[in-house]
Protein backbone atom coordinates (compact mmCIF):
# COMPACT_ATOMS: atom_id res chain seq x y z
CA UNK A 1 0.00 0.00 0.00
CA UNK A 2 1.25 3.58 -0.91
CA UNK A 3 1.71 6.08 1.60
CA UNK A 4 -1.15 8.21 0.32
CA UNK A 5 -3.27 5.23 0.66
CA UNK A 6 -1.95 3.97 4.08
CA UNK A 7 -2.60 7.83 5.11
CA UNK A 8 -6.21 7.22 3.65
CA UNK A 9 -6.82 3.98 5.08
CA UNK A 10 -6.07 5.31 8.54
CA UNK A 11 -8.55 8.84 8.31
CA UNK A 12 -5.28 11.31 8.40
CA UNK A 13 -2.63 12.92 7.77
CA UNK A 14 -1.60 14.03 11.05
CA UNK A 15 -2.61 12.38 14.40
CA UNK A 16 -2.57 13.91 18.14
CA UNK A 17 -1.27 10.97 20.55
CA UNK A 18 -2.68 8.16 17.92
CA UNK A 19 -5.84 9.93 16.88
CA UNK A 20 -6.20 10.93 13.21
CA UNK A 21 -7.02 14.51 12.00
CA UNK A 22 -9.50 14.34 9.61
CA UNK A 23 -9.86 17.06 7.09
CA UNK A 24 -13.40 17.32 7.38
CA UNK A 25 -16.38 15.98 9.70
CA UNK A 26 -19.56 16.04 8.67
CA UNK A 27 -21.93 15.52 11.33
CA UNK A 28 -25.75 14.26 10.13
CA UNK A 29 -26.33 11.86 7.01
CA UNK A 30 -29.50 13.51 6.08
CA UNK A 31 -29.44 14.94 2.66
CA UNK A 32 -27.10 18.31 3.87
CA UNK A 33 -24.99 16.01 5.36
CA UNK A 34 -23.99 13.90 3.06
CA UNK A 35 -24.15 16.36 0.41
CA UNK A 36 -21.11 18.23 2.27
CA UNK A 37 -19.05 14.91 2.65
CA UNK A 38 -19.67 13.85 -1.29
CA UNK A 39 -18.40 17.24 -2.01
CA UNK A 40 -15.31 17.64 0.64
CA UNK A 41 -14.83 14.00 -0.21
CA UNK A 42 -14.58 14.90 -4.28
CA UNK A 43 -11.72 17.10 -3.64
CA UNK A 44 -9.62 14.11 -2.76
CA UNK A 45 -9.60 15.56 0.93
CA UNK A 46 -10.01 12.97 3.59
CA UNK A 47 -13.70 13.17 4.86
CA UNK A 48 -15.61 11.38 7.93
CA UNK A 49 -19.75 11.38 8.01
CA UNK A 50 -21.02 10.99 11.24
CA UNK A 51 -24.89 9.59 12.12
CA UNK A 52 -26.55 8.67 15.05
CA UNK A 53 -29.26 6.81 13.74
CA UNK A 54 -28.55 3.23 11.49
CA UNK A 55 -29.16 3.94 8.17
CA UNK A 56 -32.00 2.92 6.70
CA UNK A 57 -34.14 5.79 9.09
CA UNK A 58 -37.15 7.03 8.61
CA UNK A 59 -37.44 11.09 8.35
CA UNK A 60 -41.02 12.53 8.36
CA UNK A 61 -40.81 14.44 5.03
CA UNK A 62 -43.43 14.09 2.11
CA UNK A 63 -40.23 13.49 -0.04
CA UNK A 64 -41.14 15.94 -3.32
CA UNK A 65 -37.99 16.45 -5.06
CA UNK A 66 -38.17 19.80 -6.94
CA UNK A 67 -36.05 21.12 -9.93
CA UNK A 68 -33.86 23.01 -7.64
CA UNK A 69 -33.14 19.61 -5.45
CA UNK A 70 -32.72 17.28 -8.88
CA UNK A 71 -30.33 20.08 -10.20
CA UNK A 72 -28.17 19.52 -6.79
CA UNK A 73 -27.85 16.21 -7.13
CA UNK A 74 -24.20 14.44 -7.54
CA UNK A 75 -23.57 13.88 -11.38
CA UNK A 76 -25.31 10.56 -12.44
CA UNK A 77 -27.05 10.12 -9.12
CA UNK A 78 -30.13 8.29 -10.13
CA UNK A 79 -33.45 9.21 -8.44
CA UNK A 80 -34.90 6.59 -6.53
CA UNK A 81 -38.48 7.93 -7.77
CA UNK A 82 -41.95 6.61 -6.32
CA UNK A 83 -44.21 8.63 -8.86
CA UNK A 84 -43.81 11.55 -11.17
CA UNK A 85 -46.61 14.71 -10.51
CA UNK A 86 -48.03 15.52 -13.30
CA UNK A 87 -51.24 17.00 -11.88
CA UNK A 88 -51.88 19.04 -8.14
CA UNK A 89 -55.51 19.23 -7.18
CA UNK A 90 -55.71 22.39 -4.83
CA UNK A 91 -58.56 23.11 -2.13
CA UNK A 92 -59.07 25.44 0.47
CA UNK A 93 -59.89 23.88 3.55
CA UNK A 94 -61.90 21.01 1.75
CA UNK A 95 -63.73 23.39 -0.86
CA UNK A 96 -63.25 24.96 -3.88
CA UNK A 97 -61.37 21.87 -5.42
CA UNK A 98 -60.08 21.92 -8.25
CA UNK A 99 -57.52 20.28 -10.18
CA UNK A 100 -54.53 21.44 -12.66
CA UNK A 101 -52.60 19.12 -15.24
CA UNK A 102 -48.82 19.61 -16.73
CA UNK A 103 -48.15 17.50 -20.24
CA UNK A 104 -45.18 18.23 -18.50
CA UNK A 105 -43.70 16.61 -15.14
CA UNK A 106 -44.13 18.86 -12.32
CA UNK A 107 -41.57 16.86 -10.05
CA UNK A 108 -41.27 13.60 -8.50
CA UNK A 109 -41.56 11.63 -4.74
CA UNK A 110 -39.25 9.69 -3.26
CA UNK A 111 -39.06 7.65 0.11
CA UNK A 112 -36.54 9.25 2.43
CA UNK A 113 -35.07 6.53 3.69
CA UNK A 114 -34.35 5.32 0.07
CA UNK A 115 -33.07 8.62 -0.68
CA UNK A 116 -31.49 9.59 2.08
CA UNK A 117 -29.37 5.95 1.40
CA UNK A 118 -28.64 6.72 -2.21
CA UNK A 119 -27.42 10.26 -1.27
CA UNK A 120 -24.94 8.79 1.54
CA UNK A 121 -23.33 6.15 -0.83
CA UNK A 122 -22.84 8.74 -3.24
CA UNK A 123 -20.17 10.34 -0.28
CA UNK A 124 -19.05 7.04 0.44
CA UNK A 125 -18.27 6.45 -3.35
CA UNK A 126 -16.45 9.31 -3.67
CA UNK A 127 -14.42 8.90 -0.46
CA UNK A 128 -15.89 9.50 2.43
CA UNK A 129 -16.23 7.15 5.78
CA UNK A 130 -19.54 6.28 7.21
CA UNK A 131 -20.11 5.33 10.81
CA UNK A 132 -23.10 5.03 12.02
CA UNK A 133 -24.68 5.25 16.12
CA UNK A 134 -22.39 7.78 17.07
CA UNK A 135 -23.88 11.18 18.97
CA UNK A 136 -21.68 13.90 19.43
CA UNK A 137 -22.52 15.34 22.67
CA UNK A 138 -19.74 18.48 22.35
CA UNK A 139 -18.04 20.42 20.48
CA UNK A 140 -14.67 22.38 21.44
CA UNK A 141 -12.22 24.73 19.52
CA UNK A 142 -10.05 25.62 22.35
CA UNK A 143 -9.14 23.80 25.45
CA UNK A 144 -6.65 20.33 26.27
CA UNK A 145 -8.66 17.93 23.77
CA UNK A 146 -7.60 20.27 20.74
CA UNK A 147 -3.78 19.86 19.80
CA UNK A 148 -3.41 23.57 18.05
CA UNK A 149 -4.97 26.63 16.66
CA UNK A 150 -5.73 24.24 13.19
CA UNK A 151 -8.23 21.42 14.82
CA UNK A 152 -11.38 21.19 16.27
CA UNK A 153 -12.60 18.17 18.21
CA UNK A 154 -15.50 16.53 18.29
CA UNK A 155 -16.39 14.75 21.47
CA UNK A 156 -18.64 11.77 21.34
CA UNK A 157 -21.24 10.20 23.53
CA UNK A 158 -18.84 7.24 24.58
CA UNK A 159 -16.05 9.59 25.44
CA UNK A 160 -13.78 9.01 22.27
CA UNK A 161 -12.47 12.10 20.24
CA UNK A 162 -12.46 12.95 16.71
CA UNK A 163 -10.58 15.41 15.09
CA UNK A 164 -10.77 17.79 12.35
CA UNK A 165 -9.63 20.21 10.40
CA UNK A 166 -13.36 21.56 9.73
CA UNK A 167 -16.37 20.48 10.67
CA UNK A 168 -19.55 20.61 9.24
CA UNK A 169 -22.97 20.63 10.97
CA UNK A 170 -26.12 18.89 9.30
CA UNK A 171 -26.98 17.11 12.30
CA UNK A 172 -30.87 18.94 12.49
CA UNK A 173 -32.27 22.28 14.33
CA UNK A 174 -32.00 20.67 17.21
CA UNK A 175 -28.57 19.27 16.91
CA UNK A 176 -25.19 20.09 19.51
CA UNK A 177 -23.46 22.01 16.38
CA UNK A 178 -25.89 24.56 15.59
CA UNK A 179 -26.27 25.23 19.38
CA UNK A 180 -22.47 25.44 19.09
CA UNK A 181 -22.26 27.73 16.34
CA UNK A 182 -25.43 29.63 17.78
CA UNK A 183 -27.77 29.28 15.48
CA UNK A 184 -30.85 31.70 16.19
CA UNK A 185 -34.23 30.67 14.83
CA UNK A 186 -37.36 33.21 13.66
CA UNK A 187 -39.84 30.78 12.74
CA UNK A 188 -41.13 27.16 14.05
CA UNK A 189 -43.72 25.53 12.88
CA UNK A 190 -45.08 21.85 13.59
CA UNK A 191 -45.86 19.03 10.81
CA UNK A 192 -47.52 16.14 11.57
CA UNK A 193 -47.70 12.87 8.83
CA UNK A 194 -49.11 9.82 8.43
CA UNK A 195 -48.32 6.86 5.83
CA UNK A 196 -51.29 5.06 4.89
CA UNK A 197 -51.50 1.96 2.87
CA UNK A 198 -54.00 1.96 0.43
CA UNK A 199 -55.27 -0.93 -1.89
CA UNK A 200 -54.40 -0.84 -5.46
CA UNK A 201 -57.71 0.77 -6.77
CA UNK A 202 -57.07 4.18 -4.32
CA UNK A 203 -53.48 3.97 -5.33
CA UNK A 204 -54.40 4.23 -9.22
CA UNK A 205 -56.60 7.31 -8.38
CA UNK A 206 -53.81 9.14 -6.70
CA UNK A 207 -51.07 8.06 -9.29
CA UNK A 208 -49.31 11.15 -10.91
CA UNK A 209 -51.09 13.37 -8.48
CA UNK A 210 -51.01 15.46 -5.69
CA UNK A 211 -53.37 17.55 -3.62
CA UNK A 212 -52.58 20.30 -1.77
CA UNK A 213 -55.07 21.60 0.72
CA UNK A 214 -54.89 25.53 2.15
CA UNK A 215 -55.82 24.85 5.57
CA UNK A 216 -58.01 26.56 8.90
CA UNK A 217 -55.13 28.09 10.73
CA UNK A 218 -52.85 31.09 9.84
CA UNK A 219 -49.72 29.56 7.31
CA UNK A 220 -51.60 26.41 7.52
CA UNK A 221 -51.71 23.59 4.63
CA UNK A 222 -52.14 20.08 4.07
CA UNK A 223 -50.73 17.54 1.50
CA UNK A 224 -51.15 14.04 -0.44
CA UNK A 225 -48.30 12.58 -1.98
CA UNK A 226 -48.86 9.20 -3.52
CA UNK A 227 -45.30 6.83 -3.43
CA UNK A 228 -47.30 3.25 -4.92
CA UNK A 229 -49.19 1.62 -2.72
CA UNK A 230 -48.98 4.30 -0.13
CA UNK A 231 -50.25 7.66 0.37
CA UNK A 232 -48.47 10.35 2.64
CA UNK A 233 -51.16 12.73 4.55
CA UNK A 234 -49.66 15.04 6.59
CA UNK A 235 -50.35 18.95 7.28
CA UNK A 236 -48.29 21.94 9.06
CA UNK A 237 -48.51 24.92 10.81
CA UNK A 238 -47.21 27.70 13.59
CA UNK A 239 -45.72 25.56 16.62
CA UNK A 240 -48.47 26.26 19.65
CA UNK A 241 -51.10 25.05 17.81
CA UNK A 242 -50.55 21.24 18.44
CA UNK A 243 -53.92 20.24 19.03
CA UNK A 244 -55.77 22.12 16.38
CA UNK A 245 -53.15 20.29 14.00
CA UNK A 246 -54.10 17.57 14.86
CA UNK A 247 -57.76 17.86 14.02
CA UNK A 248 -56.53 19.48 11.01
CA UNK A 249 -54.68 16.68 9.98
CA UNK A 250 -57.63 14.10 11.14
CA UNK A 251 -60.12 15.95 9.42
CA UNK A 252 -58.61 16.14 5.88
CA UNK A 253 -57.68 12.25 6.30
CA UNK A 254 -61.64 11.86 7.02
CA UNK A 255 -62.39 14.20 3.91
CA UNK A 256 -60.01 12.39 2.08
CA UNK A 257 -61.72 9.11 2.85
CA UNK A 258 -58.70 7.67 4.34
CA UNK A 259 -60.03 7.54 7.84
CA UNK A 260 -60.65 3.75 7.41
CA UNK A 261 -57.17 2.63 6.66
CA UNK A 262 -54.33 2.42 9.44
CA UNK A 263 -51.50 4.35 8.89
CA UNK A 264 -48.20 1.80 8.77
CA UNK A 265 -47.14 4.90 10.66
CA UNK A 266 -47.92 8.39 12.52
CA UNK A 267 -45.28 10.82 13.16
CA UNK A 268 -44.11 14.48 13.53
CA UNK A 269 -41.54 16.82 13.75
CA UNK A 270 -40.56 20.63 13.89
CA UNK A 271 -39.34 22.99 11.12
CA UNK A 272 -37.01 26.07 11.62
CA UNK A 273 -36.04 28.73 9.82
CA UNK A 274 -33.30 31.41 11.30
CA UNK A 275 -33.10 34.67 11.58
CA UNK A 276 -31.51 37.24 8.91
CA UNK A 277 -28.80 37.64 11.05
CA UNK A 278 -28.26 34.23 12.81
CA UNK A 279 -24.72 32.90 12.15
CA UNK A 280 -24.03 29.98 9.96
CA UNK A 281 -20.32 29.20 11.19
CA UNK A 282 -18.09 29.61 14.59
CA UNK A 283 -14.40 29.30 14.06
CA UNK A 284 -13.94 26.20 12.09
CA UNK A 285 -17.23 24.64 12.04
CA UNK A 286 -20.05 25.88 9.41
CA UNK A 287 -23.73 24.54 9.71
CA UNK A 288 -25.90 23.90 6.74
CA UNK A 289 -29.60 22.78 6.21
CA UNK A 290 -31.80 22.39 8.88
CA UNK A 291 -28.65 22.85 11.35
CA UNK A 292 -28.53 26.22 10.11
CA UNK A 293 -32.51 26.94 9.80
CA UNK A 294 -32.55 26.68 6.18
CA UNK A 295 -35.51 25.90 4.30
CA UNK A 296 -38.56 28.02 2.59
CA UNK A 297 -40.62 30.11 5.13
CA UNK A 298 -43.91 29.41 3.00
CA UNK A 299 -44.04 25.95 1.93
CA UNK A 300 -41.39 25.00 4.11
CA UNK A 301 -39.74 23.26 1.50
CA UNK A 302 -36.36 21.81 2.74
CA UNK A 303 -34.82 18.62 0.81
CA UNK A 304 -33.50 21.61 -1.87
CA UNK A 305 -32.41 24.03 0.31
CA UNK A 306 -30.24 21.00 2.55
CA UNK A 307 -28.92 19.79 -1.17
CA UNK A 308 -27.51 23.40 -2.39
CA UNK A 309 -26.47 24.06 1.11
CA UNK A 310 -24.77 21.08 1.80
CA UNK A 311 -22.81 21.40 -1.40
CA UNK A 312 -21.83 25.02 -0.26
CA UNK A 313 -20.62 23.80 3.22
CA UNK A 314 -18.88 20.92 1.59
CA UNK A 315 -16.86 22.90 -0.72
CA UNK A 316 -15.87 25.56 1.77
CA UNK A 317 -15.07 23.24 4.83
CA UNK A 318 -11.93 22.39 2.47
CA UNK A 319 -10.72 25.23 2.38
CA UNK A 320 -11.45 26.44 5.63
CA UNK A 321 -9.24 22.63 6.56
CA UNK A 322 -6.76 24.11 4.28
CA UNK A 323 -6.46 27.32 6.08
CA UNK A 324 -3.61 27.99 7.73
CA UNK A 325 -4.47 30.70 10.49
CA UNK A 326 -7.78 31.29 12.13
CA UNK A 327 -7.72 34.48 10.64
CA UNK A 328 -7.57 33.01 6.75
CA UNK A 329 -10.53 30.22 8.78
CA UNK A 330 -12.87 32.97 9.01
CA UNK A 331 -12.13 34.77 5.73
CA UNK A 332 -13.32 31.80 4.06
CA UNK A 333 -16.25 31.26 6.59
CA UNK A 334 -17.35 34.63 5.55
CA UNK A 335 -17.03 33.28 2.17
CA UNK A 336 -19.58 30.87 2.74
CA UNK A 337 -22.18 32.86 4.53
CA UNK A 338 -21.85 34.92 1.69
CA UNK A 339 -22.51 32.50 -0.87
CA UNK A 340 -25.87 30.67 1.31
CA UNK A 341 -27.09 34.57 1.91
CA UNK A 342 -26.95 35.72 -2.05
CA UNK A 343 -28.88 32.65 -3.07
CA UNK A 344 -30.84 31.00 -0.61
CA UNK A 345 -31.00 33.86 1.74
CA UNK A 346 -32.88 35.66 -1.57
CA UNK A 347 -35.36 33.25 -1.23
CA UNK A 348 -35.97 33.03 2.23
CA UNK A 349 -36.55 36.78 2.66
CA UNK A 350 -39.40 36.14 -0.68
CA UNK A 351 -40.90 33.37 0.73
CA UNK A 352 -41.04 35.22 4.37
CA UNK A 353 -43.30 37.90 2.22
CA UNK A 354 -45.32 35.05 0.85
CA UNK A 355 -46.41 33.63 4.16
CA UNK A 356 -47.22 36.75 5.26
CA UNK A 357 -49.62 37.25 2.33
CA UNK A 358 -50.70 33.45 2.79
CA UNK A 359 -51.55 34.04 6.27
CA UNK A 360 -54.15 36.63 5.61
CA UNK A 361 -55.36 36.14 2.41
CA UNK A 362 -54.74 32.13 1.45
CA UNK A 363 -58.26 32.65 -0.46
CA UNK A 364 -56.62 34.92 -2.70
CA UNK A 365 -53.63 32.47 -2.76
CA UNK A 366 -56.02 30.14 -4.14
CA UNK A 367 -57.96 31.62 -6.23
CA UNK A 368 -54.55 33.00 -8.03
CA UNK A 369 -53.14 29.56 -8.48
CA UNK A 370 -56.26 27.64 -9.76
CA UNK A 371 -57.60 30.76 -11.78
CA UNK A 372 -54.84 33.11 -13.03
CA UNK A 373 -52.84 31.05 -15.93
CA UNK A 374 -49.64 33.11 -15.10
CA UNK A 375 -49.57 32.00 -11.39
CA UNK A 376 -50.15 28.36 -12.26
CA UNK A 377 -47.75 28.69 -15.01
CA UNK A 378 -45.57 30.11 -12.71
CA UNK A 379 -45.86 27.49 -9.92
CA UNK A 380 -45.15 24.65 -12.49
CA UNK A 381 -41.88 26.52 -13.56
CA UNK A 382 -40.78 27.22 -10.06
CA UNK A 383 -41.48 23.40 -9.33
CA UNK A 384 -40.03 21.93 -12.53
CA UNK A 385 -36.71 24.28 -11.28
CA UNK A 386 -36.66 26.35 -14.23
CA UNK A 387 -36.93 29.43 -12.08
CA UNK A 388 -37.35 30.28 -8.33
CA UNK A 389 -39.73 32.74 -6.79
CA UNK A 390 -37.19 35.11 -5.73
CA UNK A 391 -36.14 35.31 -9.41
CA UNK A 392 -39.37 36.27 -10.50
CA UNK A 393 -40.03 38.57 -8.25
CA UNK A 394 -36.86 40.26 -8.85
CA UNK A 395 -37.47 39.91 -12.65
CA UNK A 396 -40.94 40.60 -13.50
CA UNK A 397 -41.97 44.40 -12.78
CA UNK A 398 -45.85 42.99 -12.02
CA UNK A 399 -45.08 40.25 -9.55
CA UNK A 400 -42.79 42.42 -7.29
CA UNK A 401 -45.98 45.33 -7.60
CA UNK A 402 -48.51 42.73 -6.69
CA UNK A 403 -46.77 41.29 -3.52
CA UNK A 404 -45.71 45.00 -2.46
CA UNK A 405 -49.44 45.72 -2.59
CA UNK A 406 -49.78 42.39 -0.63
CA UNK A 407 -47.21 42.79 1.76
CA UNK A 408 -49.65 46.79 2.70
CA UNK A 409 -52.82 45.20 2.58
Amino acid sequence: MSSDNAARATGGDASFEGEPVWDVVVVGAGPAGASAARAAAATGRRVLLLEKAELPRYKTCGGGIIGPSRDALPPGFRLPLRDRVHAVTFSLDGRLTRTRRSKKMLFGLVNRPEFDEALVRAAQEAGAELRTGVTVSRVEQHGPAVPDRRTVALVLGDGSTVLARAVVGADGSAGRIGAHVGVQLEQVDLGLEAEIPVPPSVAEDWAGRVQIDWGPLPGSYGWVFPKGDTLTVGVISARGEGAATKRYLDDFIARLGLAGFEPSISSGHLTRCRSDDSPLSRGRVLVCGDAAGLLEPWTREGISFALRSGRLAGEWAVRIAEAADAVDARRQALNYTFAIKAGLGMEMGVGRRMLTVFERRPGLVHAAVTGFGPAWRAFARITRGSTTLAEIVRTHPVARRALGALDRG
